[in-house]
């Protein structure tokens, strides 16, 4: 792709916004040098790695990689032979802790079944190398200290350097104390890497020892007192040995990171990618980008594409096609009414849809794959080469015939503009009949009106014009495909107040063809307002009745549920009352039989009775009895843990703690109470699964403590359904660290609880609480309040790259 086809359309500007979004050096790296591809298989690869980053970010939150160190000239160091600094090892250490925690962010719910996507490979193949990294950390403290416990020799010579230390302050406060009136200040200063103490001039004589500077003015003198030189050189050879220790230390970290010298580079190699894909996710984001569809049938359909260049509050969609029905788009109409933008968003979609860039516009719009995008926008004209705007133009177009084929879009600004009218167009219509003949794709914008008819007359050629309002003198900047624009010049001159008699003896000048030509376009432009404002209207009524069907259908439903239950419930009562009524006739009867045994009528009255019991019987059958729905059985193997069952006998809901036994046995949790049942008495209720901190499947439930913070219940929960939906919202705007520098503790604590609240619902699994080191009292509190919190599994202070101490990093349950 030339260059200069980027810088024209403006696609440099993008990169620049890329780059903003990386945070590493090798990531913004990466972005300043992504160019279009012209390869299908790539292209859809890279667009691929942007999707499924975008959707990572909309579930998890963002993704920092900062920390990444540049460790290719260590790891050559080593390959020779050579050992690392403090520094170096940190940077080591530093890589590695970014592999650990985008490690963690890659990782998948074991709980969730969801296919890999284009950044798992990537995710997986990184190494965090714990056993290394937890050695740099146990050995590193910072950039200038190397910890005690790094190796027996280092810790013995600290401890003796220590008791030398304690030794010469005891015996310089002992001579402070004695001689304070000797001394200009009572305090032990260091000169030279020796203690020594501040003696006025004129007491030298009396405070015998060794003299290592003194004052501007030479009335102080700074004196290392007998007593203390020869505690002053064991601990100068201590220094030595404590040197000697380090170099030790970092030669034997040096040797363990050296076998891992690939890992490294591969760990760095594999972050700096995922750095530049995730920057080309947040690009999407920032102006609601979506993906493209791609092919090479050379067809090009945006949707509602917005210039990502333009403000977004006030740029207006277009719809643009090309190279299905026609290849070649002549767009016409007044200055100012988006023309050059429509040429402008085609080609950068292109570019940016190439190198896998999201771009700005409704899902389904298609881009096709270019070899080469030619383009001859804005004033082109030149000094240096003493070229008129014409001849630059032409020098422009020339080279653009000259490379183009069929695999290229070209894309003209006011072609043939510049020199006499008659010539210009004449000279336009030829050079895009030579590219029509080739079936190049492409865009130009004219005000010709012998290129409109152009446009009509030619087979594959489709006029277009951007729609302006007359009335308000305003583009709408909406691109009417099909419709030819018209000047607009005598109404807009009109409405802005010039004479009429001015208009008239203009319109004379102009042919007949010309003027009859116009009208054509002024009657087609009006009869296509009215034909949309009647499709506007037919669609209003359209949704009107789509309403009101979907109203009444939902009025029927309901009346009809009424009358079923209002005929059950009838039906029911009748049932009941002839029940009543037969129980009572069978009771009376018994009755008259007892009394009648002797009287001789009681067979009579038996026949009576199974005449009665009979219709009776008829009667009831008549009525149908509502039945309940046959259960569907449950198969042992359709179980699992934490299905939710419903168990009709006990009228109870609960969840699977244990799989059926041989015999069809097993446990259902139901709240606090547990219960064995038969797998014949259970109903198998379909539900979305339950997952995520505090939910244990052989618990059948949410475990006690994980609910909520500070010894409180949490409303929801944190991936059940009714904090799925807060903890997406959440994710997408949640940072991964909070600042409470500048805080009083009063404020800085309940800052803290809302956030940590935010972030444990938004799914984050680790976050960074920034305090300072100050005094340490806001760190104190910090650290006190997260003992305190529930959900909070373990805090520690923060490491090199992380802000050491002056920060804490929290890690959820």
């Amino acid at each position: 792709m030339n260059e200069k086809v980027l810088r024209t359309l403006e696609y440099t500007k993008i990169i620049d916004r890329l780059a903003a979004f990386a945070t590493t050096d090798p990531g913004r790296k990466a972005c300043r040098n992504l160019r279009p591809s012209v390869d299908p298989d790539t292209i859809r690869r890279d667009q691929a790695n942007t999707s499924d980053a975008l959707d990572r970010v909309r579930m998890k939150g963002t993704l920092s990689f900062s920390g990444l160190k540049d460790l290719t000239a260590s790891m050559k160091r080593l390959e020779i032979g050579g050992s690392l600094g403090i520094v170096e090892i940190l940077n080591v250490g530093s890589v590695l802790n970014v592999a650990r925690r985008a490690r963690a962010y890659g990782a998948r719910e074991k709980s969730k079944e969801i296919p890999d996507d284009s950044l798992d490979a990537m995710f997986r193949e990184l190494d965090p190398i714990e056993p290394l990294a937890e050695e740099i950390r146990r050995c590193i403290l910072d950039e200038d200290t190397v910890a005690d416990e790094a190796s027996p020799g280092l810790a013995k010579v600290r401890r003796e350097m220590r008791q030398i230390d304690g030794k010469v302050h005891s015996q310089l406060n002992e001579i402070l104390n004695r001689n304070r009136a000797m001394l200009q200040d009572g305090i032990i200063t260091m000169r030279e890497g020796r203690y020594c103490l501040p003696v006025r001039a004129e007491y030298k004589s009396q405070v015998p020892g060794m003299v290592h500077d003194q004052s501007a003015t030479g009335s102080t003198l700074f004196i290392e007192p007998m007593a203390v030189i020869r505690l002053n050189n064991e601990y100068k050879e201590l220094q030595l040995k404590e040197k000697k220790e380090i170099e030790y230390v970092l030669t034997a970290l040096s040797t363990e990171i050296a076998p891992w010298s690939g890992t490294l580079l591969n760990d760095q190699k594999l972050l700096a990618e995922l750095d530049f894909i995730f920057a080309k996710a947040e690009l999407s984001r920032s102006y609601h980008g979506t993906e493209p569809k791609f092919n090479t049938d050379r067809y090009l359909n945006i949707r509602s594409g917005r210039h990502p260049l333009l403000d977004p509050k006030t740029v207006v969609p277009t719809n643009i096609y090309l190279g299905k029905d026609f290849d070649l788009l002549i767009i016409t109409g007044p200055n100012t009414g988006g023309k050059t933008v429509s040429l402008k968003t085609v080609g950068l979609f292109t570019l940016m849809g190439q190198a896998g860039l999201h771009i700005p516009a409704d899902e389904g719009s298609e881009l096709a794959v270019f070899r080469e995008v030619f383009a001859d926008i804005g004033d082109e004209q030149s000094i240096e080469q003493n070229l008129s705007t014409f001849s630059a133009h032409m020098k422009n177009i020339v080279e653009i015939l000259d490379r183009a084929d069929t695999d290229s879009l070209c894309l003209f600004d006011e072609l043939g503009a510049g020199t006499d009218p008659t010539e210009g167009a004449a000279l336009a219509i030829s050079v895009l009949q030579f590219l029509h003949n080739m079936t190049v794709r492409t865009m130009a914008t004219t005000h010709y009106s012998e290129l409109k008819v152009y446009a009509l007359q030619t087979k594959g050629v489709e006029n277009a014009s951007c729609e302006f309002d007359v009335e308000t003198l305003q583009p709408t900047y909406r691109l009417l495909i099909g419709i030819p624009g018209k000047s607009n010049a005598f109404a807009i001159s009109k409405k802005l107040g010039l004479p009429d008699y001015i208009i008239d003896d203009a319109k004379k000048r102009i042919s007949a063809e010309d003027e009859s030509f116009e009208d054509v376009l002024a009657e087609l432009e009006k009869n296509r307002v009215i034909v949309e404002k009647e499709k506007e209207e037919v669609e209003r009524y359209r949704k009107e009745i789509v309403e009101l069907r979907n109203s009444l259908e939902k009025q029927e439903s309901s009346l009809a549920k009424q009358r079923e239950q209002m005929l059950s419930s009838a039906k029911a009562e009748a049932r009941d009352i002839l029940r009543d009524a037969k129980d009572t006739a069978d009771r009376t009867i018994r009755s008259i039989n007892r009394i009648a045994q002797d009287s001789g009528i009681s067979r009579e009255l038996e026949n009576a009775r199974g005449k009665l019991r009979e219709k009776i019987d008829h009667v009831e059958k008549s009525i149908p009895e509502k039945k309940a729905a046959p259960k569907k059985k449950v198969a042992a193997g359709e179980l699992h843990l934490g299905d939710t069952v419903r168990i009709p006998s006990m009228n109870m809901t609960g969840t699977v703690s244990s799989l059926p036994n041989s015999k069809g046995d097993l446990d259902v949790q139901m709240g606090i109470l547990s219960s064995r049942v038969n797998i014949e008495d259970i109903e198998l209720i379909q539900s979305q699964t339950v997952s995520g901190p505090g939910y244990s499947e052989k618990a059948g439930g949410f475990s006690a403590g994980k609910r909520g913070s500070r010894g409180g219940s949490r409303s929801g929960s944190r991936d059940g359904s009714s904090g799925g939906s807060i903890g997406m919202a959440k994710s997408m705007s949640i940072s991964p660290e909070v600042n409470l520098i500048g805080m009083t503790t009063d404020e800085a604590i309940p800052a803290m609880d809302k956030y940590l609240d935010d972030a444990y619902l938004a799914h984050l699994e680790e976050v960074r609480v920034i305090h300072g080191r100050g005094t340490g009292a806001l760190r104190n509190a910090v650290h006190r309040e997260l003992r305190r919190l529930k959900y909070v599994k373990s805090f520690r202070d923060g490491e090199f790259g992380e802000g050491g101490n002056g920060a804490t990093v929290v890690t959820f349950k």
